[in-house]
């Protein structure tokens, strides 16, 4: 999930929290933004809730969303969610379709780790990301007042990037937990065999079919990634800074990812401190 504004929270990576680079005037919505988020994402993946139980609860709080978005009073169940985003959603006009579609996004987790069922191809999988990430970038736009097309189209290509990103670095915490983002056409075309459920990813291992798989996604979420990095250019102060930032550390993440090829289905690569140097001069040159 995918940010503007680096996670200073770093229980859930995806989005974004009000860091210290951010102008204060957007703490309070990013605020409100990541916790309808984080709750909403600690419904569909925490605890010991079976999935029909996780989807009552999702289905609950989406009708609180249009709720507060018709300005009606949602249930008392999450007050902490709901009065800080309804605050700001009147203050910022805030749209309720990305909110939405992030919760649709929620419940296709459930089912899809309930069926133990993979992604058909790679398109299926930018259709979540559509939904599981891209709305972050958009709502971060409108809190900036940008809402061009080209804008949009840029945020939902790094946004895009991102989340798969994050999909292929973390192969091996997703696979064991039932979580399948190998799109299986493409598992396919490079030979490396899964059949539906898709539960038998679970006995990948590093060969020369699975490396050439990782490559190709690397390349693909790379060129993804390059296509909106110029927005990065257009955002003024520290806006401008926290999203070169952004689009640098993936790039450096999907710089270890391809390092490891097939090792990342056992080992999950991460960014430390000697990477900074090399980032900050990326940002700076970019």
């Amino acid at each position: 999930m995918p940010s503007i504004a680096p996670a200073a929270i770093s229980h859930y990576e995806n989005f974004p929290v009000a860091s210290w680079l951010c102008p204060p005037r957007l703490r309070a919505p990013i605020a409100a933004i990541y916790h309808f988020a984080r709750t909403a994402d600690d419904l569909a993946d925490e605890g010991n809730a079976c999935a029909d139980e996780r989807l009552a609860q999702l289905a609950a709080f989406r009708r609180d969303l249009h709720a507060v978005a018709g300005a009606s009073a949602p249930s008392t169940r999450w007050p902490r969610v709901f009065a800080p985003l309804a605050a700001q959603m009147r203050v910022f006009a805030l749209p309720v379709q990305p909110l939405d579609d992030l919760l649709s996004a929620f419940v296709q987790d459930v089912i899809k780790t309930r069926d133990g069922a993979g992604y058909v191809d790679l398109s299926e999988l930018l259709d979540y990301c559509r939904r599981s990430a891209n709305p972050i970038g958009r709502l971060l736009l409108c809190l900036y007042g940008v809402q061009d097309e080209q804008a949009l189209r840029q945020s939902d290509a790094i946004c895009t990037a991102l989340q798969c990103i994050n999909f292929w670095q973390d192969l091996s915490v997703d696979i064991p937990r039932g979580r399948y983002y190998l799109p299986l056409a493409e598992c396919a075309a490079h030979g490396v065999a899964i059949s539906r459920p898709a539960r038998d990813f679970a006995a990948l291992r590093a060969s020369a079919q699975t490396a050439s798989l990782i490559a190709a996604l690397v390349s693909h979420v790379r060129h993804t990634m390059l296509q909106g990095a110029p927005l990065a250019l257009r955002l003024p102060g520290r806006a401008g800074w926290e999203l070169r930032a952004v689009v640098q550390g993936g790039l450096r993440t999907l710089d270890k990812i391809a390092a490891l090829g097939a090792g990342v289905l056992q080992r999950r690569p991460v960014l430390g401190k000697a990477d900074a140097p090399r980032v900050l001069w990326r940002m700076l040159w970019m």
